[in-house]
């Protein structure tokens, strides 16, 4: 398993319903992605769950690194990019993935959190493959996963909530879409 994000953030008084009808026009397209374990279409407006600002953020779990590259190089990243500009794309490597018992995904959380020096390694993991347990197992929970950026030694805990009051900490986001073509084959638990 494979972590993705960009984050377009965008003018205070950019209107959000421009990004909404983006993600209804061309969501759909990764419904059947190969190699796409999940796309969570993700923004952020300034003012609603504590953000400063307005953002659309999309998080990706790929299967396959094929899939991965061939939206990166084959055209998928390349409308956004032409609409955009070219953002950084954040990756980082699976530790971790649990579903939950939700239905529905109205909101995601995301939180990085450094791994400090001094920490040892495998104590850092065993933590945040139990935070990845705990956030499936909380009422409305779909699923929660991280990963590792090993060039920053930082992780990423992301979780996806039926409703709009997560019980996880870190940045909320809004979910306007969710493209799963092959979520139901995620490898489950630690990924080593």
């Amino acid at each position: 398993m494979h972590a993705m994000q960009y984050e377009l953030t965008l003018p205070a008084d950019y209107d959000m319903g421009v990004i909404r009808d983006r993600v209804d026009r061309v969501g759909k397209l990764l419904d059947d992605w190969d190699g796409l374990g999940l796309k969570a279409y993700l923004i952020r407006e300034r003012g609603r769950h504590g953000s400063p600002v307005h953002q659309y953020a999309p998080f990706y779990l790929w299967n396959t690194v094929e899939g991965m590259n061939s939206f990166l190089w084959g055209g998928g990243f390349q409308g956004l990019s032409d609409d955009f500009g070219r953002p950084s794309a954040r990756q980082w490597t699976g530790l971790a993935y649990e579903e939950g018992q939700g239905s529905r995904a109205r909101c995601a959380v995301r939180r990085r959190q450094p791994v400090l020096e001094g920490v040892l390694l495998a104590d850092a993991v065993e933590d945040a493959v139990g935070e990845v347990r705990r956030l499936a197992a909380g009422d409305g929970a779909l699923l929660a996963a991280v990963a590792v950026d090993t060039s920053r030694w930082e992780l990423v805990h992301f979780s996806l909530w039926e409703h709009d009051a997560p019980r996880a900490d870190g940045e909320v986001y809004e979910v306007l879409h969710l493209s799963a073509p092959g979520r139901d084959r995620l490898p489950r638990g630690r990924q080593w």
